[in-house]
């Protein structure tokens, strides 16, 4: 056994005693595996809940249902290896493709308007005159909490002509009752229940940002003579860049993604078709159409888009970043 090492401890108006200094070897093994037994949990989740089922889908996605004679009878339904059929049907769906497209125009309108009205808050928000900030903030953020379920089918209500009251308006004074729920208005209608909810949480993410930046900056630019806006457009927006980063990125996965909004609407109008959405055309197949093979390798197709959007829309962020930091 290695003898302990002896230390001296120094203390005022006392004589020094000697004391054991642990040695590195002697750290016990309990000690050293703490932080592994804390993280135990948290892989296991992750590992039940979220990589295991993507695992799943796509071993599905390279698979596919083959039927002997009438599908009847035991062994008439076998799973066989597909390889990339399934992948070569869904890139050549035009359903998914169509779905694919309505999706991009939906967020092209949801996206900047989203995340404009997010800044706007969050710049007035951070302004000195400002009064009942925590009210404000509050009545802006709200929405985020009301699921979007919920959220979907109050504005489905306000949208129908017969329950509508702004539309009963619009026909006391004589104005035509525009159709909300068809044509290319249907887009602005699912964009402003989108807008509507997800304002508030972009809002306090770079409103929060916002708050973090140094007092001195702002009273040096205020010294300087600038005016609120002109400190807004040359001092808060470049220095919370990365918020806004980070909340386009968000809000370009959100739009990829939707479903909630489509899927409430769907029996509330006949504008709506199945297949609205990328994730309705992979419910509809899975669910509707029993072919969760082909469901399978659609749901792995969007996510690599997502990905590859998203790390494309981020590696140019980052030389963009550095470009400027360069100058």
């Amino acid at each position: 056994m290695t003898r302990p090492r002896q230390g001296v401890r120094r203390s005022y108006g006392a004589e020094a005693a000697p004391y054991d200094l642990p040695s590195p070897t002697t750290t016990p093994k309990r000690a050293r595996s703490a932080p592994y037994l804390f993280l135990l949990p948290a892989a296991v989740l992750f590992a039940l809940f979220f990589a295991l089922p993507i695992g799943y889908a796509v071993w599905l996605s390279f698979h596919k249902v083959e039927i002997k004679g009438l599908g009847l009878g035991k062994g008439a339904r076998s799973e066989v290896w597909a390889g990339l059929e399934n992948y070569t049907a869904a890139l050549t769906d035009s359903e998914f493709l169509h779905s694919a497209l309505r999706v991009l125009g939906y967020g092209a309108i949801v996206v900047p308007v989203m995340l404009g009205l997010a800044l706007l808050f969050a710049l007035l928000l951070d302004t000195e005159r400002v009064r009942a900030r925590s009210f404000a903030r509050l009545a802006i953020f709200l929405p985020y909490a009301v699921p979007g379920v919920i959220a979907a089918l109050l504005w489905g209500f306000l949208y129908l002509p017969d329950v509508s009251p702004f539309l009963h308006l619009l026909d006391a004074l004589g104005l035509p009752r525009p159709d909300l729920m068809d044509g290319g208005l249907l887009y602005l209608s699912m964009a402003n229940i989108a807008v509507w909810g997800g304002t508030g949480f972009n809002m306090i993410v770079i409103y929060t940002a916002l708050r973090s930046l140094p007092a001195e900056v702002h009273e040096a630019a205020k010294l300087d003579g600038c005016s609120e806006l002109q400190i807004a457009l040359r001092i808060k927006i470049p220095m919370v860049a990365p918020s806004l980063v980070l909340t386009f990125f968000f809000s370009i996965i959100a739009t990829l993604q939707v479903f909630n909004e489509p899927m409430t609407l769907k029996p509330l109008t006949n504008g709506i078709p199945s297949t609205w959405s990328p994730l309705m055309k992979v419910y509809g197949d899975a669910f509707t159409g029993g072919n969760i093979h082909a469901a399978s390798a659609t749901a792995v197709v969007l996510a690599l888009a997502t990905f590859a959007l998203s790390f494309t829309l981020l590696r140019a962020s980052n030389r963009r970043t550095a470009q400027g930091a360069g100058r």
